[in-house]
């Protein structure tokens, strides 16, 4: 019987946290990309919770989605308000429970927050990267985790997590690093985009660079392309979202309840809150970031991996799965997650999967959902078990 507890308390948190740097591939030893581009040196930052065990074998990597960051739980002081971005799921007694696992988070490659990215110094120059950043893929972004797992001396995880483009690097972890990748857990995800992702992508980046302030890529000295941005944001959100979901949080209300403006202005509330998504966005995140790492995204097809054929990539996966989508995702709907399913049951791979029904569409992998949690502790634990039972190891 475990010995750890289930708190699934609001309260229960990891409390105080640090974020940490490391750097990679310093000169005459660059990171070399898909690309064939040369890249260094590579910094990657990240964060941990929770204690490595002695074994080493209770290592759980989380990949943060399109704008997330390496602060997936905790605060970094005790003034901090907000906790990071998966506090719901992350924490002692929690759907991943910081008492019996330790957990790393780290930046993608291509990131703006504290990872090298376009908004980096470049050190040939003396200035930051701009549009001179080699464009990243999703292996990439792998390869710079397999190298800070490396640094602190990571041999085996006993699960790769992650949702939405963090969910591509999940499943690029299980063809990449099979024999590292004990279980994977794919949230909310796709193998490859489609045309209609890749379009609303498309017209997100060239809001940015219709911005008169995207100079190119070059606007870190002055005016930034903040309405470019902001716009990309409000693009990007509307497909987080479900007919539902803004039905029942905006319907057609108004600001004003009495009338029409009957000019411009965000007569309707969910305008308002658009624009709203959009002007705090430009506050934390990078432009140039933001069109490298939805590219990368574009670029991502696992299929690839196995010359054309998703079953073909999953004959070099040894990892047990666990896949789950959301009734109401419009952007990578079940279908998408299906198909997943089907080519690793070809391979005869362990694989569970379920659907979850949410209402609130594509971000329903962030927002509180019991099931999800449940889900996520159950085969955590089961893996677990039989990983110790597989080494040797007691509980």
């Amino acid at each position: 019987m475990s010995q750890y507890h289930h708190l699934d308390s609001d309260d229960a948190s990891v409390g105080i946290v640090e974020k940490k740097f490391f750097t990679f591939a310093e000169p005459p030893n660059p990171m070399v990309l898909t690309s064939g581009a040369e890249l260094g040196p590579v910094t990657i930052a990240y964060e941990t919770y929770g204690t490595l065990s002695p074994a080493r074998d209770n290592v759980i990597l989380v990949l943060h989605a399109l704008t997330g960051d390496s602060h997936l739980a905790g605060f970094y002081s005790k003034e901090q308000t907000k906790p990071g971005w998966w506090e719901i799921m992350v924490g002692p007694g929690k759907g991943i429970d910081t008492d019996r696992y330790f957990v790393i988070c780290s930046n993608i490659l291509g990131g703006c927050m504290g990872s090298t990215g376009p908004s980096s110094f470049n050190l040939a120059t003396g200035k930051p990267y701009g549009l001179d950043f080699p464009v990243v893929t999703v292996a990439d972004m792998v390869e710079a985790q397999k190298r800070l797992l490396d640094h602190l001396g990571i041999k085996r995880l006993l699960a790769a997590i992650g949702g939405s483009l963090g969910g591509m690097q999940v499943l690029e972890w299980s063809v990449r690093f099979p024999e590292m990748v004990a279980a994977a857990v794919p949230l909310a995800t796709t193998s490859r985009h489609s045309a209609l992702s890749i379009a609303f992508n498309e017209v997100a980046r060239q809001s940015i660079m219709a911005d008169p302030n995207w100079q190119q890529g070059n606007y870190h000295d002055g005016a930034k392309p903040d309405l470019g941005l902001a716009v990309a944001r409000m693009i990007g959100h509307v497909t987080y979202l479900s007919d539902e979901a803004m039905r029942q949080k905006f319907g057609r209300q108004l600001q004003d309840k009495d009338a029409f403006s009957f000019n411009f202005d965000a007569d309707f509330q969910v305008e308002s809150y658009l624009r709203y998504q959009g002007t705090k966005f430009v506050e934390r995140f990078d432009a140039n970031s933001f069109l490298f790492i939805t590219k990368a995204a574009d670029y991502f097809d696992l299929a690839a991996e196995g010359e054309g054929s998703l079953a073909g990539a999953f004959a070099k996966a040894q990892a047990k799965f666990l896949v789950v989508s959301f009734s109401s995702d419009w952007l990578y709907p079940t279908s998408r997650s299906r198909r997943m399913v089907q080519a690793m049951k070809k391979n005869g791979l362990d694989v569970s999967f379920c659907e979850i029904q949410a209402e609130w569409g594509h971000d329903a992998f962030l927002l509180p959902n019991p099931r999800l949690s449940e889900l996520l502790r159950g085969f955590l634990d089961r893996v677990y078990q039989e990983e110790r039972a597989t080494s040797g190891g007691e509980e």
